[in-house]
């Protein structure tokens, strides 16, 4: 692997490589499972190109073009004068290169069962929201094709990758060995069987997530045969006997939203018994026929025979759990070692700075402070930087009709104020305690205001003001 590997460097195959090559025309036609422009783009066979057609495109390409060390990888086939790739082999955002089955597209075979996904938007997203801050043990649980690990390589001193499909397994030790990365101890079984008794600093997950009825053939990389969104629940709460002191998880789920409950409480619900503090981001919702649209498409089940079978099956589950909607989000968890641990739940679809694990250390930190907070009188608060001030109101008027705190860093939340909670906001910088400071201002806005340090708190939760 390792002429590979220095073949694959060597004639440009990466990220900004394959991206300046095609240009944004094919790129945008790759998104729609479109492979003419890319075709044109590297209809010169110099080594790039070859690469990005054997590999990115998976399309056979002439022998005589490939290169020796492609030949002897073992990724390759032979027949006759062409060559063509039995994976697929994608350079990442890390400067690695991951191995997995080809995407499956319009036309092509059904997927077989233990199919090894290849990274893309979920796995850059939980990429995204994972701290930063070095651990010494790491666990990525369900590892796939191995992508997460390329992310931990840098911060953890020993990893642990796990998974139920011995392929991925497979094809995750390619994908290690062709980024260099090396120590990887990698594990078979399913949810934390294989590091049963065993402590981490940090756990990450892209589980099999999507929720579907039982069927025969199920793909293991994205249904795990449970009961709705109980795998999600469940990972949830095994989670915290596998996180030392401090430790960290962090998931992707789905759950369901089902008619007369509240989903606040049903994913909350799987987190308050935990002993962690948490934090629960939901980023969107489908209701039922997007969901297995989107999921039928997937494995590019549309236009063949089965496509109105599955789909009419899947919503007929879909209507006897009495399920309205399906729900995408992150999952963090912290094992504080507190017997009063904090969940907070919220919808977060507005776009958020990224990368997440930059600072979601900090927004697991607010939620617990004005949580855990006792005396908020005698507390000294600092307005978080970038904060804005944004009013609205007639022309001439004295006083705004709505007076909104935005975010222009982090999670960029925005709330509507009063004015004793505005003005501090432009004066809370650490030297006052809070008590005194919000009397003054009640007392100079003059507007009949209670000072209540307790008013202060959502806005302590949701990162206004640090502790």
């Amino acid at each position: 692997m390792e002429r590979l590997r220095h073949h694959l460097l060597e004639s440009g195959y990466s990220i900004d490589g394959v991206r300046e090559r095609l240009g944004s025309m094919a790129a945008s036609a790759l998104a729609r499972e479109e492979l003419v422009p890319a075709l044109r783009a590297t209809a010169d066979a110099d080594p790039l190109a070859t690469l990005i057609r054997l590999w990115w495109l998976g399309v056979p390409v002439p022998a005589k073009d490939v290169p020796t060390a492609v030949l002897d990888s073992g990724l390759v086939e032979t027949d006759g004068d062409q060559v063509r790739a039995t994976v697929h082999l994608q350079p990442w955002e890390t400067g690695g290169y991951l191995v997995s089955d080809r995407k499956v597209r319009p036309g092509d075979p059904a997927l077989r069962p233990d199919h090894v996904v290849g990274a893309g938007g979920a796995s850059a997203n939980l990429a995204q929201l994972v701290s930063r801050r070095p651990v010494q043990r790491a666990l990525d649980l369900g590892t796939g094709c191995g992508v997460q690990v390329l992310h931990l390589a840098g911060r953890a001193g020993h990893i642990t990758a796990t998974d139920l499909n011995p392929r991925a397994l497979e094809l995750a030790r390619l994908s290690w060995e062709l980024s260099g990365v090396e120590g990887v101890e990698a594990r078979a079984g399913s949810m934390f069987e294989p590091v049963e008794d065993e402590l981490f600093d940090l756990v990450v997950s892209n589980p099999p997530f999507v929720i579907a009825p039982a069927r025969e053939g199920r793909l293991t990389y994205r249904e795990s045969g449970g009961d709705g969104d109980a795998f999600c629940r469940d990972l949830v709460r095994q989670a915290p006997r596998h996180l030392n002191p401090g430790g960290q998880a962090h998931f992707l789920a789905n759950w369901l939203h089902v008619e007369g409950e509240d989903w606040h409480d049903r994913v909350g619900g799987w987190l308050r018994e935990t002993g962690c503090d948490a934090w629960v981001a939901q980023r969107d919702v489908q209701d039922p026929a997007e969901y297995v649209e989107l999921w039928l498409k997937d494995a590019a089940e549309q236009g063949t025979e089965r496509y109105t079978e599955h789909y009419d099956r899947w919503l007929a589950w879909f209507d006897e759990h009495k399920v309205e909607g399906v729900g995408f989000g992150w999952i963090t968890m912290r094992n504080s070692g507190t017997l009063d641990p904090v969940v907070r739940v919220e919808h977060l679809a507005h776009q958020v700075s990224l990368p997440v694990g930059d600072y979601v250390d900090d927004v697991i930190d607010s939620i617990a402070a004005a949580h855990r907070a006792q005396a908020l009188d005698t507390a000294l608060l600092r307005t978080t930087e970038g904060l804005l001030d944004e009013r609205v109101g007639l022309p001439g008027a004295e006083d705004p009709i709505r007076i909104v705190l935005r975010q222009t860093q982090g999670l960029r939340r925005t709330r509507e104020v009063g004015t004793v909670e505005a003005a501090l906001a432009g004066v809370c910088d650490g030297e006052l305690a809070l008590g005194p400071l919000l009397n003054v201002i009640a007392e100079l806005v003059g507007d009949g205001e209670i000072a209540d340090s307790d008013k202060v708190r959502p806005l302590i939760a949701e990162g206004y003001f640090l502790l």
